[in-house]
């Protein structure tokens, strides 16, 4: 068996195809059970954030794993396989936990260091256990993955300043805005983890001195409770989405990071402001706002794609601690591959010893007739010279199963062994 992980991601992939085969929460269990029932598949986690769109998983053959998902990503996105297969990356055993590594460390975000995407891993691993796809393997892994990313970020400077994409839209905003924000009226649509990082950030005086922020959300009383957390000078007030075109009508911008199948935010809701400019920053995957929005007089329309300008200006001073984090992760991924090693290889390795200490004991005690003039040193000399041939016949297939486990040839080494020796 072999861990791989098949998917799209920010740095390779057109954000149309991106937003396309992002899968909301409430489609992860009907995702999970598809990919669980493909007969190649053993265990099988999912991360889907609005950078990447990944299956981690434990299969049988390499090659069936690719085809298999490579075609569930072109049907989610309504495209034929080989336009995913030009986008999409491929990792498999020890690239697999090189990525996932970086990922929670921060590492392979369009903000290094951000704080968001090491809960979004923790969801995705919580996810698969609920779900019973996440086996013995995955567990291994990700518990490490989520280790490794907590200890980059107390050990290292990386999460300094602008270190999600909520602070690092709202630091977007500011500059594109700069004294037209001062005392305006911001929106925000959504009320779940992405919207409630920027609300801290839009409600930070640090970042920016609004007069107000709506919260506006499908069910109100998330926006309620979100709302509910404003501090110091800034006022929050809770909308259904039905107030959305209201809300509007009087704010200078607006910060989409809903969770949505369709665009909440169409050309009609802007009908009333007559060209006054607005702001709009999209963080949404898939997008909240009906790219028609953006050729409206008076909006300019951002998303994630905009963010390298505020990300390249919160980075200068951090490069250090970017090859911190970067030697932190290749410790922890050779400390995790060491301990799959001695995990996967202990069992069969203790099994063959425990069967080789056997032969000799029953070897010695069924020529004990002929031993039977020796002094008690002569059979303690006997004994200690069976031990050490013993210890020496079984030191090399040891090493050899330690070193290979979990590996394709580690498997067949570990099959080959217990076939052969009756384990």
């Amino acid at each position: 068996m072999s861990v791989v992980v098949i998917g799209v991601e920010h740095t390779k992939t057109p954000l149309d195809i991106l937003e396309a085969v992002t899968v909301g929460d409430a489609e992860v269990s009907k995702v999970l059970a598809q990919l669980a029932a493909y007969e190649n598949v053993r265990e099988v986690a999912l991360v889907s954030t609005c950078l990447r769109t990944e299956i981690y998983a434990v299969v049988d053959r390499f090659h069936d794993a690719v085809d298999d998902v490579t075609a569930l990503l072109a049907d989610r996105a309504g495209c034929s396989p080989a336009i995913i297969e030009e986008h999409e990356s491929v990792y498999f055993d020890r690239g697999v936990a090189s990525h996932l590594f970086k990922i929670a460390a921060g590492l392979a975000s369009a903000v290094p260091g951000e704080t968001e995407v090491l809960g979004q891993v923790r969801r995705s691993f919580d996810r698969a256990v609920d779900e019973g796809t996440a086996g013995p393997m995955l567990t291994t892994l990700f518990r490490h993955a989520i280790q490794t990313g907590r200890r980059v970020r107390a050990e290292t400077g990386i999460s300094r300043g602008t270190t999600s994409f909520s602070f690092a839209a709202v630091d977007m905003a500011r500059q594109h805005l700069g004294s037209d924000l001062e005392g305006a009226s911001a929106v925000l649509l959504g009320a779940g983890g992405l919207a409630s990082g920027t609300f801290a950030s839009l409600a930070s005086e640090r970042s920016v001195s609004l007069a107000s922020i709506h919260v506006v959300n499908r069910t109100r009383a998330n926006a309620t409770e979100l709302a509910g957390r404003a501090t110091g000078t800034v006022t929050a007030s809770d909308h259904g989405l039905e107030d959305l075109t209201e809300v509007l009508s009087r704010s200078r911008l607006l910060i989409c990071a809903a969770e949505a199948g369709q665009p909440l935010v169409t050309p009609e809701h802007l009908a009333g402001r007559n060209g006054r400019p607005l702001l709009i920053v999209d963080l949404g995957m898939p997008r909240n706002v009906d790219p028609e929005v953006g050729t409206l007089p008076g909006v300019e329309l951002l998303d994630i794609s905009h963010l390298s300008a505020v990300v390249d200006a919160a980075m200068q001073g951090r490069r250090g601690e970017i090859t911190s984090a970067e030697q932190i992760v290749s410790d922890e991924v050779a400390r995790y591959l060491e301990d799959l090693r001695g995990r996967g290889a202990a069992p069969v390795v203790v099994a063959l010893r425990e069967k080789l200490e056997a032969i000799r004991i029953a070897e010695l005690e069924r020529r004990r007739s002929d031993l039977a003039s020796l002094s008690p040193a002569q059979l303690e000399a006997v004994e200690a010279l069976t031990r050490s041939m013993l210890a020496k016949l079984a030191h090399e297939p040891s090493i050899a199963l330690k070193e290979a486990a979990g590996t394709p040839r580690g498997e067949r080494l570990l099959e080959a062994v217990s076939l052969l020796f009756d384990l």
